[in-house]
């Protein structure tokens, strides 16, 4: 029999009927809709989900309530994408738990079946959840929710969501129920959050924390203690991998989130970019947002269906860099990258989460 890991590794992660509900809803059925046992605060946005889920839990947790977490993707283990209690949990056994009745299932629809079983067992007082992709059809989608954070909206996954900020925001904010408080990074959306039932609309700014304090204040009724949130740190953003040369990860996968990696990275012009792009990704212009910070680019390629390959990355991206190298396997583009950049210099490695999560699998270090 497959272990659980290698089970779920080999679950598709898209449904071969098209996006929807109803697996979820009868998985959820089987299991008892252990998502009843608690409320929810529900993370949706294009980016920003993680480092917000992760804020809200160490908020709540500070008040002393048992809380449970849900993240995705994940960089350095599976089991960095279901926490209770402030640690994670033992991701094979809450696998397991859900495995018999989860066949049909898709692998992001038994990772949020397993997350939500979890934290019912665990008898969380509150689960922070963010979803995966859009809101509507995702798979989160079934929450008792009290709050609903709305990050950000930009154009992503326009594929299924829309081509429009505006059609984007409408699957997104279509998770809010009648009642909910609805904390949003920007006022654009308010007049779209009330019409979909929202009670309350807070808009405290587009950081973060800003976000994650009001969530977490909306959710208790009370006030909260944001250094609580001072030692928050998720792998592959903004995450320091070594120092000679300075090795930088962030795993910012489309334009928006170049846009906030770029202006935090340490001034200087000779930065080696390290980088594997989806396809659905407008890879051209994160390759020109990315030309940026120096002439050097090595075009890797994740294993993600998606990922361009190496050698289309490269030639997309003769235009912006002045050396341009097509080396395919992410450990061997890292070791390139360093060796380029030199003890003084200085490397980047993003584009994509999965991209992180295979070179740390891999066991890469400074």
């Amino acid at each position: 029999m497959q272990s659980s890991l290698s089970w779920i590794e080999s679950r598709s992660p898209w449904p071969t009927d098209g996006f929807g509900l109803d697996r979820m809803r009868e998985l959820l059925r089987a299991l008892g809709d252990p998502q009843r046992r608690y409320p929810a605060i529900h993370v949706v946005g294009t980016n920003g989900k993680s480092t917000t889920t992760r804020t809200i839990e160490a908020l709540l947790s500070n008040e002393e309530l048992n809380v449970g977490a849900y993240l995705s993707p994940h960089v350095r283990g599976w089991s960095e994408r279901i926490r209770i209690g402030g640690a994670e949990a033992d991701f094979e056994q809450v696998i397991e738990r859900v495995r018999p009745y989860a066949e049909g299932a898709t692998q992001f629809e038994i990772l949020t079946a397993a997350a939500l079983t979890a934290f019912a067992d665990a008898g969380v007082d509150v689960a922070v959840v963010e979803a995966g992709l859009g809101g509507r059809h995702d798979a989160t989608n079934v929450l008792d929710t009290r709050v609903v954070v709305l990050t950000n909206v930009a154009l992503d996954h326009m594929e299924v969501l829309g081509s429009t900020r505006e059609e984007i925001a409408q699957e997104k904010l279509a998770v809010v129920q009648p009642d909910t408080v609805v904390v949003l990074g920007d006022r654009e959306w308010e007049a779209l959050a009330l019409s979909n039932g929202a009670a309350r609309i807070d808009v405290p700014g587009m950081s973060n924390l800003a976000l994650a304090i009001a969530a977490a204040e909306a959710f208790l009724g009370r006030e909260v203690d944001p250094h609580a949130a001072d030692r928050v740190v998720l792998p592959g953003r903004l995450e320091r991998r070594g120092e000679a040369p300075l090795e930088i990860w962030d795993g910012a996968h489309n334009l928006a989130g170049l846009g906030y990696l770029l202006p935090r990275l340490p001034a200087r012009e000779d930065w080696v970019v390290v980088a594997s792009i989806l396809e659905d990704k407008r890879p051209e212009l994160m390759l020109e947002a990315l030309s940026v910070l120096g002439p050097t680019l090595v075009a890797s390629q994740s294993s993600n269906a998606r990922a361009i390959p190496a050698g289309d990355l490269a030639a997309r991206a003769e235009p912006y860099f002045r050396d341009v190298l097509a080396i395919a396997d992410p450990g061997q583009a890292r070791a390139q990258a360093r060796a380029l950049a030199g003890p003084q210099g200085a490397v980047v490695v993003t584009g994509s989460l999965y991209l992180l999560a295979e070179l740390s699998a891999a066991g890469a270090h400074a």
